[in-house]
């Protein structure tokens, strides 16, 4: 009997191996490929795949990425396929192809947002990563033209020892070009970035704690730390601490692989995510259902027995660390997690919170209105209108605070369209 599981909180369908860059930390080792690589799944093969992620539950967010998935020519139809099914659609680009007739299309599909690589502030530095002249300025054009056509956007950034004094001015370029959301991501050296040198354990502790107090801080602005479990140690050694309930942890930074996150291969193979080469079999020969609910991949990293120092550590529930890290090095899936420097103090295992301090009463309109948030952004949306509610000495949320908060963002918003940022 398939056990009854959770239904997957992301997917990330890489859609091609096609990609016009050759950046040098692909974990998918992408190529300039013109018409994809071999056996990639034909589009009735990805729109039945839609449908059967679908069918778990209508939460998920589906991310449609690569390589480059914007040359995929039926990239529109398997976005319009998952929006008409109720899934939240994302795309992961790296922004170069993207101008305002583009721009008009996705949303047209039911694109609710895109995300959009961009590795520093530096044009050269960015080029030289991304291995294209004019990279930057072909990314940059393409947030202006997602801001311009009122598509939400993310910027992914990447660190690394070379690039993380670039952190702060990113947060900044982040916020005033109109990001919804800045993700910062930590490289596993998977792919073609299997010979990149990665982090440094100092740096990869500074950045964290510096992105923890930025995701306290900003108010116009999601920051959130991916591929880095340790955030939530961080965070909750803060103080005041940043909260870190299991439904903050989705955005806080807590490692998801296998759990309610996993990844399809071009060819369709399905791995706990991008960063994971291993299979838990492939579509073409089982139902994701199935493989989603019973594989034995999957169940080990439900129910992880975690060794070294992973093993005796008292965040080993809150956190657990990176299984993509040993597993990539050391072929070790349940190994220590070597990026983090933190020594275990030998106390009791800290458990997750499940609910907020003192939560406020929120009135049906206010729900209602919530309810139409993209669920990638619902709870910080959620934690910004009941910190304003509390400011202004109110024990319920209204919908005339959503409302307050909305003009405030669109005059942010408005202000930066102004502002043009493909320009170093």
């Amino acid at each position: 009997m398939i056990p009854d599981v959770e239904p997957p909180f992301l997917v990330a369908l890489n859609l091609t191996r096609r990609c016009n860059l050759a950046c040098a930390h692909c974990y998918l080792d992408a190529g300039t490929r013109t018409a994809g690589g071999p056996g990639e799944l034909r589009t009735e093969e990805l729109t039945s795949l839609i449908g059967r992620i679908a069918a778990l539950g209508r939460e998920t967010m589906l991310v449609l990425t690569g390589g480059e998935p914007l040359l995929r020519p039926d990239l529109d139809a398997i976005a319009r396929r998952a929006s008409d099914l109720g899934l939240m659609v994302v795309v992961g680009t790296n922004g170069t192809l993207l101008d305002e007739p583009r721009v008009a299309a996705l949303r047209a599909a039911g694109v609710h947002a895109v995300g959009i690589s961009l590795d520093s502030l530096d044009p050269a530095y960015h080029d030289r990563f991304r291995r294209r002249q004019g990279a930057w300025q072909a990314a940059t054009s393409g947030i202006d033209a997602c801001r311009r056509g009122g598509l939400m956007f993310q910027i992914h950034f990447t660190v690394t020892d070379d690039n993380a004094d670039d952190l702060d001015g990113m947060i900044d370029f982040a916020r005033s070009a109109g990001a919804a959301v800045l993700n910062v991501f930590f490289l596993v050296c998977t792919g073609r970035g299997r010979s990149l040198s990665n982090i440094s354990v100092a740096t990869y502790e500074d950045v964290l704690r510096r992105l923890a107090e930025a995701a306290r801080d900003e108010t116009d602005l999601i920051v959130r730390a991916r591929c880095a479990p340790h955030f939530k140690r961080l965070a909750r050694e803060m103080r005041p601490p940043l909260p870190i309930t299991l439904a903050d942890g989705y955005e806080a930074g807590g490692c998801l692989a296998g759990r309610r996150y996993c990844r399809v291969t071009p060819e369709g193979e399905v791995t706990p995510c991008p960063y994971m080469e291993a299979s838990a079999g492939s579509v073409r020969d089982r139902d994701f259902t199935e493989l989603w609910r019973g594989a034995p991949l999957f169940a080990a990293l439900r129910s992880p027995k975690l060794e070294g120092r992973c093993g005796r550590c008292e965040y080993a529930r809150l956190c657990g660390g990176c299984r993509a890290r040993p597993l990539a090095r050391d072929g070790n899936l349940m190994g220590e997690d070597f990026l983090c420097g933190y020594q275990p103090a030998g106390g009791a295992v800290i458990e997750a919170a499940t609910t907020p301090a003192a939560p406020l009463t929120w009135a049906a309109d206010a729900e209602a209105r919530l309810s139409h948030v993209p669920v990638a952004v619902r709870g910080f949306v959620r934690r910004r209108v009941e910190t304003y509610a509390r400011e202004c000495g109110e024990t319920t949320v209204t919908a005339a605070h959503l409302d307050v908060l909305a003009r405030r963002r669109f005059a942010s918003a408005h202000a930066a369209r102004q502002r043009p940022v493909g320009t170093p």
